[in-house]
């Protein structure tokens, strides 16, 4: 009895150090052993074992790339594979889009697809579809779990999607039945906290520890907070609707019902609308601000950017970040902003919250949500790499 619990415990000890390894190897996108053996704690011959199960199970390989400190061999660098990638789907209220993710973050293949306001079932089969035909471009790779950001409130435990306004969704499962469609695991989440994540793993927020995202898309305004560098969720996930912060009492209806909201003021729909264009990306809508008659969309821009100045404020007020990360339409706005007006965006914030505050675009541009839902993905199954 004693030996079999002092084998479980073992058991559990070892699993944990193996997601630990992956997981900053991972993370780093390529780390030496040296550096495990200091970040994790570990002595030199364990984190070898370590790192020979993982390369044994085609998780990881080892490359002697690795810059020479001091005297001796360099220690070897342990860098992801793509035996194994992720599905990471975002459907949206023009598109869904759909890409294959590895380890380190790295999406390796892509496609979006046009399509309005798509039912739950039209976008988990669309989903299934492109996954396949991604998937068959890569025959030596296999995926071994999806994940979806969706914009709108998510239930994390379950992915039940509590309420997609501009989608029309309201208590309808997505994971259970992206699972069922693609035979692996899955998993959904709200589109602008996988967004946030993503930034925090490999883009802008690399490092920081309070930081707050904003993310604009074709269905409104959503966000993450990040405190003492992990990501707050809230009771159910859905910490964060910035979207639906008061900025105008006396604003248009939001489609939640409110008057006001920042995702109703801060309308991407109106830009979109007056530059004539139909299911633009995020590049192809900032290219097309670029080139438009600022006349005509000054007036649109000004107007957009001092509510979410007023949003930016209240923000910066309650949370007190180091950082603010602006993705998708927002960070198209930022850039279209004059240089006056986003540097005096907190000058009616408390000083001593304002005088720090960094704000800067997105670094992962319009794959942030991609990689935000892989990370979803890869968090669950990093946590037991040897399960299968």
């Amino acid at each position: 009895m004693v030996t079999s619990r002092a084998a479980t415990d073992a058991g559990r000890v070892r699993q944990r150090n193996l997601a630990a390894v992956l997981q900053l190897v991972h993370h780093s996108r390529g780390v030496t052993r040296a550096d495990l053996t200091r970040a994790l704690g570990l002595n030199r011959s364990t984190i070898g074992d370590l790192v020979a199960a993982l390369a044994e199970a085609h998780w990881v390989d080892e490359v002697d790339d690795a810059p020479r400190e001091g005297v001796g061999r360099p220690s070897p660098r342990v860098v992801p594979r793509r035996d194994r990638l992720v599905a990471a789907i975002n459907p949206e209220l023009d598109a869904v889009d759909v890409a294959l993710v590895a380890l380190g973050g790295r999406v390796v293949a892509r496609r979006r697809v046009v399509i309005d306001s798509p039912a739950v079932d039209q976008a988990v089969s669309l989903a299934a579809r492109v996954v396949g035909e991604l998937a068959s471009e890569h025959p030596s790779s296999r995926v071994v779990a999806a994940a979806a950001a969706i914009p709108g409130l998510v239930r994390t435990d379950d992915g039940v999607v509590r309420f997609a306004p501009h989608l029309g969704w309201r208590e309808e499962a997505f994971a259970e039945p992206l699972a069922r469609a693609l035979g692996v695991p899955a998993f959904a989440a709200n589109d602008a906290q996988l967004g946030c994540r993503a930034e925090l793993a490999f883009g802008a927020g690399l490092g920081a520890r309070t930081m707050v995202y904003l993310n604009g898309g074709a269905s409104g305004i959503g966000g993450g907070i990040v405190m003492s560098g992990q990501l707050v969720e809230g009771r159910d996930g859905h910490a964060g609707e910035f979207g639906h912060l008061s900025v105008d009492p006396l604003g248009p209806v939001c489609a939640c019902g409110a008057r006001g909201c920042l995702e109703a003021v801060v309308s991407r729909a109106h830009l979109v609308e007056t530059l004539g264009l139909e299911h633009p990306d995020d590049v192809e809508l900032e290219a097309a601000l670029s080139a438009a008659d600022s006349s005509i969309t000054d007036p649109i821009v000004a107007d957009q950017f001092a509510a979410l100045r007023v949003a930016l404020r209240t923000i910066s007020t309650m949370v007190n970040p180091e950082l603010i990360v602006l993705g998708g339409y927002l960070a198209t706005l930022w850039a279209a902003a004059s240089t006056d007006g986003r540097r005096a965006v907190l000058a009616e914030a408390l000083p001593a919250i304002a005088a720090d505050v960094r704000i800067q675009p997105a670094a992962l541009g319009s794959s942030r949500l991609l990689i935000g839902a892989g990370e979803l993905a890869w968090a669950h199954i990093v946590s037991d790499p040897l399960a299968g």
